[in-house]
């Protein structure tokens, strides 16, 4: 069994989700400057007419491609890489993080009193062998006023978040509903992390 999985991400929330399940992990981040630096805005940009499926997976494995190429260039020791990316969607209209707190307040109008998709891909590299997997959950919005939109945004909570907030602050409480995953909504939906998991030989 391995001793542990590295987790190729700068969420807290996926660490703790990992945590939660007894994974022990080590983080692989990318190198913040230098000649290594890289544009994570470059690699979850949008493609013309991509789809919101096609989009989250292409990037989990664009971001899983360079969380392989650190580990070698850094001559860490042998262990499977976890990575993972999560978008929100309405119909094929992507929304991503917000670009600032106006930019937030229009994504929180725009899915405001409606039902959206968040839908989180995840790549498992064990050795040559790339394991993957894609969770879709629904979450309905209550709908919100201005007031209250704008007083989430000034949490600063919805900055670096996809669609403008998190389901596990203060955005639980204009959420009517959810059908999936509610970890997969967190970001790493723990039932089929452990599948991969097992795949690559740890015992949950």
């Amino acid at each position: 069994m391995p001793a542990f999985v590295y987790l190729a991400s700068q969420s807290p929330r996926r660490s703790q989700l990992l945590a939660q399940i007894g994974i022990r992990h080590e983080l692989l981040l990318p190198d913040a400057d230098g000649a290594h630096a890289e544009d994570a805005e470059a690699l979850e940009a949008v493609l013309p007419g991509e789809s919101p499926t096609a989009y989250v997976q292409r990037v989990t494995h664009l971001k899983l491609d360079a969380a392989v190429a650190r580990h070698a260039r850094r001559g860490l020791a042998a262990a499977p890489i976890l990575c993972a990316d999560t978008t929100v969607a309405r119909g094929r209209t992507i929304y991503g993080k917000p670009l600032d707190a106006m930019d937030a307040a229009r994504m929180l109008a725009e899915l405001s009193g409606q039902s959206h998709r968040v839908l989180t891909a995840l790549a498992l590299q064990v050795g040559e062998q790339r394991l993957s997997a894609l969770s879709v959950s629904r979450v309905t919005f209550a709908a919100m006023g201005a007031a209250q939109i704008d007083a989430y945004v000034a949490t600063g909570e919805p900055l670096g978040k996809a669609g403008a907030y998190g389901i596990q602050g203060h955005a639980g409480a204009h959420v009517r509903h959810i059908s999936g995953s509610y970890s997969g909504i967190m970001g790493l939906p723990l039932y089929e992390t452990a599948e991969l998991l097992r795949t690559a030989g740890f015992a949950l």
